[in-house]
C-alpha cells in the first residue's frame, strides 16, 4: 500500500505582515495581487516564477513540488515578518505618516506537478512606494528559495521518469 506524503499538503497562514499558502490547486495571480491591493499603497510588485521549458540544454516537460507543509509555512511566515522589518522606508516618506514601509504581503506556492508555462510561485508586496515594494518583493523570493522546506523535481523529455532527482527549490 502506498499512501501519499502526509507533509506535502495545503496550508494557509495569515499574519499581521500578510498571507502565506502552499496549494495544489493552479495559482491565480490577479487575485494574489487584489489580496495585498490598499488605499494607502502606492505600489504593488508582483514577482511570478513560472515553469520553463528548457534547463541546461534539456528539455523540461514539468515540475513536481513537495514541501514539509509544517515547517514550510513557518518559515514563509518568517521570512514575511523580516521582510517587514528590515525594508527600510524611502527617503521622502516620514514616519509622522503612521503607515509602515510594507502594507500587504502575500507569498503563494504550488505544490504537486507545475507544467510548462503555469506559476509555481507567486509574491505581491504593496507599499506606499515603489522602492520598498520591489525590494521586499525580492527579499521574499530569495528568501523562500533559500530557506522554505520546498524541493522540487525536474522531468526532462527522452529521460525515463525515475531518473528524475528531488532538488532544493533554487
Amino acid at each position: 500500500m502506498s499512501l501519499s506524503p502526509a507533509t506535502s499538503i495545503e496550508a494557509r497562514f495569515t499574519i499581521p505582515q500578510g498571507v502565506c499558502a502552499l496549494s495544489y490547486a493552479a495559482l491565480d495571480p490577479e487575485h494574489i495581487i487584489k489580496s495585498v491591493q490598499d488605499d494607502s499603497a502606492g505600489a504593488v510588485a508582483v514577482f511570478i516564477g513560472t515553469t520553463r521549458n528548457s534547463f541546461k540544454g534539456k528539455v523540461v516537460t514539468r515540475l513536481e513540488y513537495q514541501a514539509y507543509t509544517k515547517l514550510a509555512i513557518k518559515t514563509m511566515a518568517d521570512i514575511l515578518r523580516e521582510a517587514a522589518t528590515s525594508v527600510s522606508r524611502s527617503a521622502h516618506q516620514t514616519s509622522l505618516h503612521g503607515v509602515p514601509s510594507l502594507v500587504k504581503c502575500a507569498v503563494h506556492h504550488r505544490l504537486g506537478t507545475v507544467p510548462v508555462g503555469e506559476p509555481s510561485i507567486v509574491i505581491a508586496v504593496s507599499s506606499p512606494h515603489r522602492k520598498e515594494a520591489f525590494v521586499a518583493c525580492e527579499f521574499i523570493l530569495e528568501g523562500v528559495k533559500q530557506k522554505a522546506q520546498i524541493w522540487k523535481r525536474e522531468y526532462y523529455e527522452g529521460e525515463q521518469e525515475d531518473e528524475a532527482e528531488w532538488k532544493a527549490n533554487e
